[in-house]
C-alpha cells in the first residue's frame, strides 16, 4: 500500500479527525503573516500559537513544522503532494484551491455537510432558511435524542413537513423538538450557582515559549494586541479539551438549561462550557460533545432540557453559521440594511471598560479585554444590542469580534454578528433585530443593582443608555422596520413618546455611556 499523502492540518484543524489514519504524515505552518493583519487579542494569539505548538510536538517527527513568514514561503519548502481538509475561510479556501499540487477534501469539524444543507436550503423555495427548521433535520439525520416513532410523527409541536429530513428518524425526545420556553430563568436572586470553578489548564514550557515570543515581537514593533495578558484559560491540546468537556458535562451541564439565558457579574461563566475554542481549534469534534451531553442524559444525570439546549447550540446554531457563511456568499459580509455608518468608538475598539459607566456594559467589556471571552448572552445583548442601537457599522463590529474573542474566526462571526445580532441582512435568518432596552438586561441580570443608570429610565440625567438607545433605534429605522410584524407594537408606539425628540437628540451625541 503507498504511504498516505501528507496532510496540511491548518491551526483550527488540531484534532485526530482531521487525518485519515493515526500515522498520516502532518504538516503544520505558523504564519507570522497571519498575526500582522488584524490586532488580534493578546490572549487568543497566545492560544493559537499554543495549540498549534503543542500538536507539533505531540505529532514529533511526524509532522513538519515549517515556521514561515507566509504560506506561500512555507510551502517553497515542502516537497510532494498535499491533501487539506476544507478550510473554515473563504481567504484560506481559495488560496488553497489555487495551488499545484495541493488536493482540497470536504470540510470536517461539523455535524452535517455542505450538500445536505444546500438540498435542504433548496427545499425552502422562497421562506427564511430559519435555524429551527434546520435544526430538525440535523436532529434527525444524527439521530441525536430521537426516539422510535411508528408513525413517523414529528413531535407534539408539529413543525414544518418539509423539513422533518428521514421520515424514518423518529420522534423527538421528550416529545418537543425545542425546550427554549423552560430555559429563559433569570439568575438566582442570591447572585450565585453554587458550581465548582471550571476547568483550568496548566501552562507549560510551550506556553512560556509562546509568550516570550509574543513579548519580543511587541517590544519590536512587529505585533501590536488589543486585551490583556493572562494565563491561558481555554485547551491548547486534545487531552486538556477532552477533560474540559468532561468536567463540563459532570458540573455545569444540570444546570446549563434554566440559565443559559442569564447573567452575572460575579460568574461570567455561569453554567457555560466554555468549549467554543476548543471546538473552533478542531480539538474537539462537535459530535463527541453532543454524544458526552446526550449520555449524560440517557444516564439520568442531566435534565433533559439542559442537554437538549447545549446540543441545539451545536447541532443546530453553530452548524447554521457554519453553513450560512458559505452559502450566502462573500457579498453577505457587504450586507448594511439598515445603512448603519458609524465605526466603534475608541474606548470600545480598545477594551477600555474603566472608561464606561453602565455596569453591564462595562463588566462585559472587562471580560473581552481580561480573558477574551464571554458567554452568547452579554455578546448579543449587550455588545451586540449596544452597537445596533448606535448604528455602528456591521462589518466592523464583527470585525472586533473577530478579533477580540478567543473563539472568533470568519465563518463564526458573519451571520452571526451582521445577521443576527445587527440586523444587517434585513431579516434573511432572523425574524426581528435583536434589539432590547435596560429592563430586558434588568430581568436578565444583576447588572442593573449598583448602576448609576435607571433601567427603566428613558430620559433624564440617569436615563439608561439601553432603554434611551432602543426608542434612538426604533425612531431611526422606523421607514426600514415598518413591514416587520413583530416590531409592529413597538414602532407604533413611537407616536405616544411625548419626548422622543429629547431622547433622539441626546443618544444621537451621547458619547462614553
Amino acid at each position: 500500500m503507498a504511504d498516505p499523502e501528507r496532510r496540511w492540518c491548518f491551526a483550527d484543524q488540531l484534532g485526530p479527525h482531521f487525518l485519515d489514519s493515526g500515522d498520516q504524515p502532518v504538516l503544520l505552518v505558523e504564519s507570522r503573516a497571519v498575526l500582522r493583519r488584524r490586532r488580534f487579542h493578546r490572549q487568543k494569539a497566545h492560544l493559537v500559537l499554543s495549540a498549534l505548538r503543542h500538536r507539533a510536538a505531540e505529532l514529533g517527527e511526524q509532522a513538519l513544522f515549517v515556521r514561515a513568514d507566509t504560506y506561500r514561503e512555507a510551502l517553497a519548502r515542502v516537497h510532494g503532494p498535499l491533501t487539506v481538509c476544507g478550510p473554515t475561510s473563504r481567504a484560506a479556501d481559495g488560496f488553497v484551491r489555487g495551488l499545484d499540487g495541493v488536493t482540497v477534501l470536504p470540510s470536517r469539524g461539523f455535524v452535517t455537510g455542505h450538500d445536505r444543507f444546500e438540498e435542504w436550503a433548496a427545499g425552502r423555495g422562497d421562506r427564511p432558511l430559519l435555524m429551527e427548521s434546520f435544526y430538525r433535520v440535523a436532529r434527525r439525520l444524527t439521530g441525536t435524542l430521537m426516539e422510535e416513532d411508528d408513525d413517523g410523527g414529528s413531535g407534539r409541536d408539529g413543525g414544518d413537513r418539509a423539513d422533518r429530513g428521514d421520515r424514518d428518524g423518529g420522534r423527538p425526545a421528550g416529545g418537543r423538538w425545542n425546550l427554549d420556553r423552560e430555559n429563559r430563568e433569570p439568575p438566582p436572586a442570591d447572585g450565585g450557582l453554587a458550581l465548582p470553578a471550571p476547568y483550568r489548564p496548566r501552562e507549560d514550557d510551550i506556553d512560556a515559549e509562546v509568550r516570550a515570543d509574543l513579548d519580543a515581537a511587541e517590544r519590536r514593533g512587529k505585533l501590536s494586541f488589543v486585551g490583556r495578558d493572562g494565563p491561558r484559560r481555554f485547551p491548547a491540546t486534545r487531552a486538556e479539551a477532552r477533560r474540559a468537556l468532561r468536567d463540563f458535562v459532570r458540573h455545569r451541564l444540570p444546570s446549563f438549561g434554566p440559565y443559559e439565558d442569564a447573567m452575572l457579574t460575579g460568574d461570567p461563566v455561569m453554567s457555560h462550557s466554555m468549549l467554543s475554542a476548543a471546538m473552533n481549534l478542531g480539538l474537539l469534534d462537535p459530535m463527541e460533545c453532543v454524544r458526552a451531553a446526550e449520555t449524560a442524559w440517557r444516564d439520568g444525570e442531566v435534565p433533559l432540557r439542559s442537554a437538549e439546549g447545549y446540543i441545539r447550540q451545536i447541532v443546530g446554531w453553530r452548524d447554521y453559521m457554519w453553513h450560512t457563511y458559505w452559502h450566502f456568499g462573500p457579498a453577505y459580509t457587504r450586507r448594511n440594511a439598515l445603512r448603519a455608518r458609524r465605526r466603534p468608538p475608541e474606548w470600545f475598539a480598545e477594551l477600555d471598560a474603566d472608561a464606561v459607566q453602565a455596569n453591564c456594559l462595562s463588566n462585559v467589556l472587562r471580560s473581552v479585554r481580561d480573558v477574551g471571552w464571554t458567554h452568547h448572552i452579554p455578546r448579543l445583548m449587550v455588545l451586540g444590542n449596544y452597537g445596533l442601537q448606535r448604528g455602528w457599522h456591521p462589518a466592523a463590529l464583527s470585525d472586533w469580534f473577530h478579533r477580540c474573542f478567543v473563539d472568533g474566526y470568519a465563518w463564526v462571526m458573519a451571520t452571526n454578528v451582521i445577521g443576527m445580532s445587527q440586523y444587517a441582512d434585513g431579516g434573511r435568518i432572523t425574524t426581528k433585530p435583536y434589539a432590547a432596552g435596560g429592563s430586558y438586561i434588568n430581568r436578565m441580570s444583576d447588572f442593573c443593582h449598583d448602576c448609576v443608570y435607571r433601567p427603566t429610565a428613558r430620559s433624564g440625567d440617569d436615563a439608561c443608555p439601553y432603554t434611551a438607545g432602543y426608542w434612538w433605534f426604533l425612531a431611526r429605522n422606523k421607514e426600514r422596520l415598518a413591514g416587520n410584524w413583530r416590531l409592529a407594537p413597538q414602532l407604533r408606539n413611537l407616536a405616544r413618546i411625548d419626548d422622543l425628540n429629547e431622547i433622539v437628540a441626546r443618544e444621537r451625541h451621547r458619547g462614553r455611556p
